[in-house]
């Protein structure tokens, strides 16, 4: 496949597969949340010990920041990314209630100042994922350059997304980087093969301690924040 004819091919896609995604209804982008949290919390435990990156959800993506709320009361630091230059890595800041927020690109809010961290483990959402572990996100290009910019100090790459965005391939190209791990509603995969050609997804299932509906320690639910908790208006706005 030619280099334009993959563009139009993954533009069409991943029109469709966000309008897939767009179109389920809340309660039940609620519920997978919810299992999702569990898989998280239960199924990587030291991402309470590090420096943790996470995007701001936007169109009905899996929606990280109660995860992250649980994670910083357990000592994690949260971190966001920033767009600083087009066709360049981002850099992450730390975030936290009350930090002033700016809006970026696609209007998704941003640690408008502070410290440029580097984190332990990504969490990033994906419109797409294949069976290679491969991620398709908005075209932009933003995130493969950024993983490939901390080859040096490689944070665990955890892919967030729901089933409904699983996919045969994405024709991986060499700019594209698999993720370590995929979490959806369904369980947890992981890619059992470093090389970019043999790798694939294994699915391994629910965490044991995330089986049933009973949580020793409850995830929180969102009509248990305050309104404004995440700072959901930016600087200005």
């Amino acid at each position: 496949m030619q280099h334009a004819e993959l563009m139009a091919w993954r533009k069409a896609l991943r029109t469709d597969l966000l309008a897939r995604r767009q179109a389920v209804p809340e309660e039940q982008l609620h519920a997978w949340r919810l299992a999702m949290d569990r898989h998280l919390l239960y199924g990587f435990p030291g991402l309470a010990r590090g420096v943790v990156a996470f995007c701001w959800p936007i169109r009905n993506e899996y929606d990280a920041r109660h995860l992250m709320r649980r994670l910083r009361e357990r000592g994690a630091t949260a971190a966001l990314p920033v767009v600083i230059a087009p066709k360049t890595p981002l850099v992450f800041r730390e975030w936290h209630p009350g930090v002033e927020m700016a809006l970026g690109k696609l209007d998704i809010p941003y640690p408008a100042a502070g410290a440029e961290l580097v984190p332990d483990t990504v969490l990033l959402p994906m419109n797409g994922f294949d069976r290679q572990g491969y991620r398709l996100g908005y075209g932009g290009g933003f995130f493969d350059r950024t993983l490939e910019s901390l080859a040096a100090r490689k944070p665990l790459v955890i892919g967030v997304s729901f089933e409904l965005a699983a996919i045969d391939t994405i024709h991986p190209q060499p700019w594209d980087i698999p993720m370590d791990y995929v979490v959806t509603e369904r369980g947890v995969y992981r890619r059992n093969d470093s090389r970019r050609d043999d790798g694939k997804l294994e699915f391994l299932g629910v965490p044991s301690d995330a089986k049933g509906s009973s949580l020793s320690s409850p995830v929180c639910y969102a009509d248990e924040i305050a309104p404004g908790y995440f700072g959901e208006e930016p600087a200005g706005g």
